[in-house]
């Protein structure tokens, strides 16, 4: 079964906590902090990984959570970082984010890595604190957060050759005859429901061949499972047109799968094409067969070559002229497109944030200020005096006091409740 969509939770794991800590030595009366930092909590990554071909383990597992970072320790001990999380997924994954749909990472090459959940710094221990006006600070600060999403994955299959056409072309019946692939098979439409992928052997050569299921008239727009389909054919870097010899008119049902790649993928129209009118041993289809090759050199389409799938009358030369074809192509660009944005997984250019008063109860989020908060020690008076100039730097200080804000009012940062003193 090919699994080609997945969605998935994953969590990076929390910094490590920094430590207050005091060196108490025999004859060192003036030790001062000695309070580690926390390790690094663990990354998620994912990697592409040559041994497999679907998402099908996803619908086992979906939650990824690594673990976090060691706490500081004193005598200047830095907690251990924490392993990263390693999922592997098939190459030609594309990855995105759940919320925004914006994409992460395109995984196309062997062992490609990117890494979709980073963790938490580990926070600072009382050592890192100490100054000439502040020789025996009394603070340190918790882990920084791990970062939690959903991402979706899509796997858009690697291959050499798509075979697109008509439900009932006889696609999956070239692909049986002509690889080691052993599609199902039937004398109705839709037999096949997802792409198979076979290899083709050609004077020491091979390139993998993919069997796209019929596309159907509006497949661009997801039409029966157009989306699902269309996708495995942006990576082929040629396209085997196949139409049905014994169709009621040949030509129309070309246009139409033209018109539908293009919709799809403007890029998919300007992709080499070998054109084949196939079932040719059936009496109808080769006794119009001169008419079609006339209205397609009418049309300054070249003439299709015309084989029996069934019969493989003609196989030999079309595999021949693949290879031919092939061995002069350059593979397909596979970066991302200018216009689609790359999504970011945090934003760290300023200090943005929102600010909402409801019944007199002041509510600020923003990823940033929300992180800081989680990284203070609130029972420590130096931390929490470490905030508030935070909050005075950042300018949320001055927007809590234009809308109003005075002592004993109660101000949520993120999920933190706190009372405002001034």
């Amino acid at each position: 079964m090919l699994v080609d969509e997945a969605k998935l939770f994953v969590a990076s794991g929390k910094g490590g906590d920094g430590m207050v800590s005091f060196r108490r030595e025999k004859y060192v009366p003036m030790g001062g902090p000695s309070g580690g930092d926390g390790g690094r909590g663990g990354d998620v990554i994912l990697q592409t990984d040559a041994n497999l071909n679907t998402l099908y383990f996803f619908r086992k597992r979906s939650h990824f959570k690594a673990k976090p970072g060691g706490k500081g320790g004193s005598s200047n001990k830095t907690g251990a970082d924490a392993e990263r999380l390693l999922v592997r997924v098939p190459q030609g994954t594309v990855v995105r984010d759940a919320t925004t749909g914006g994409l992460i990472a395109d995984l196309v090459g062997p062992d490609a890595v990117v890494v979709v959940a980073p963790g938490g710094r580990g926070g600072r221990g009382n050592a890192r604190f100490k100054s000439a006006s502040n020789q025996a600070p009394r603070m340190a600060e918790k882990g920084e957060p791990g970062l939690e999403r959903w991402i979706t994955l899509e796997l858009k299959m690697i291959a050499d050759v798509a075979l697109v056409g008509l439900p009932n072309a006889g696609k999956s019946t070239l692909l049986s005859v002509v690889s080691n692939a052993k599609p199902k098979i039937a004398d109705y439409p839709f037999t096949t429901l997802e792409p198979n992928l076979g290899t083709v052997v050609y004077d020491n050569l091979d390139l993998v061949f993919a069997d796209i299921p019929g596309l159907i008239e509006g497949a661009h727009l997801g039409i029966g499972l157009g989306h699902s389909f269309l996708r495995h054919v942006q990576r082929t870097s040629l396209i085997v047109h196949i139409l049905d010899g014994s169709a009621d008119d040949p030509l129309a049902d070309y246009n139409q799968i033209r018109a539908e790649l293009a919709l799809y993928d403007e890029d998919l129209a300007e992709r080499p094409e070998i054109l084949v009118v196939n079932k040719i041993d059936l009496p109808d289809a080769r006794e119009y067969l001169e008419l079609l090759n006339e209205s397609f050199a009418e049309r300054g389409i070249q003439a299709p070559l015309a084989i029996s799938a069934l019969t493989r009358e003609n196989v030999d030369r079309l595999i021949q002229r693949v290879f031919e074809l092939s061995a002069n192509l350059p593979k397909p660009h596979l970066s991302q497109k200018a216009d689609e944005p790359v999504y970011e997984l945090r934003d760290d250019d300023g200090m943005a944030f929102e600010l909402e008063v409801n019944d007199g109860v002041f509510f600020v989020r923003g990823d940033r200020i929300e992180r800081a908060a989680a990284m203070t020690y609130w029972d420590y008076e130096e931390a929490v005096l470490r905030f508030q100039k935070t909050l005075e730097a950042t300018g949320i200080a001055a927007a809590l006091e234009k809308e109003g804000v005075s002592s004993g009012d109660t101000v949520f940062i993120g999920d933190f409740e706190l009372e405002w003193s001034e």
